[in-house]
Order: structure tokens, then sequence, then C-alpha cells
């Protein structure tokens, strides 16, 4: 009967933790999908809720076979996303790894990028998030970018 109360009471922590986890899993899965939903409807303010004060933004990029790495600035994506167009920015995400240790998430996202209905290029999205007085929120992101073998 010991036995049997040790296991309840591990059963019922077990439980506890993992839906303490999965409540924040998606915490940081909203964060991301503002982000998108921000960049799709031109909401800059949306967009711009995502990320941290001092949040860095890198794409690594792959041209005639030399790698780079390119930063770019967010308030400057902010201001593209703001700014009227015709066409619609479309990232369209599928949530692959989430880890998370206390304050810390790393997260994994394959992506394919549609401007309006053309697809324009696929590739992976590594984001760092913090959770702050904010909640979470975006510090890193880098991502890779390309136009063949796209699922």
């Amino acid at each position: 009967m010991k036995g049997l109360a040790i296991f309840v009471l591990f059963s019922i922590g077990l439980s506890a933790n993992l839906l303490a986890q999965s409540n924040e899993e998606a915490a940081v899965k909203k964060v991301i999908n503002n982000l998108f939903t921000g960049m799709k409807t031109g909401d800059s303010t949306l967009t711009r809720s995502a990320f941290a004060a001092g949040a860095v933004m890198q794409t690594i990029v792959n041209k005639d076979g030399k790698v780079s790495v390119r930063t770019e600035a967010v308030n400057d994506f902010v201001k593209l996303i703001g700014a009227p167009h015709k066409e619609i920015y479309d990232e369209r995400i599928v949530f692959t790894k989430i880890l998370l240790d206390g304050p810390l998430a790393a997260v994994w996202t394959d992506y394919q990028f549609y401007v309006g209905e053309k697809f324009s290029h696929c590739g992976v999205n590594s984001f760092q998030l913090v959770k702050g007085d904010k909640g979470w929120q975006i510090v890193y992101i880098i991502d890779t970018r390309r136009k063949e073998k796209c699922n």
C-alpha cells in the first residue's frame, strides 16, 4: 500500500510538471505565432511585441557556395511589416522542436514563405526566447533560406 501511495504522488507530481511545461510551450508558440500573424496582417505592433529589446535577427546566406551571415535590424524589419504593401507576407511554420529550461526556450521551426500566393522560399528558423517581466519574447532568431528541397 505504501508503494501505491508513492506511485500516486510521483504520478501527480509528474503530471503537474508536464502540464506546466505544456502551458509554457503554448505561451512560447503564441509569441512566435504573433510574429507571423503580424507579418501576414501588416500589424507592426503585434510583430514588435514578439521581440525583446536588443533582439538580434540573422539569416544564413549561401551564395555560390559561399556561406555568410547577414544581420538585420529588428526596427527595420518591423518598419517593413508596417509599411503599406500590396502583397501579403505569409510565412507558414511547423513547430519541430521546443526546448525549455526555466526562463530559456529554444525553438526550431520549418517554414515556407509566400508573397501573396506565390511561393518564395523555405528553410528553418531557430529562435531563442527569454521569459522576463513581459513574458516570453524573442531575443535571437536565425534562419536558412532555399528554393529547393521544400516539402
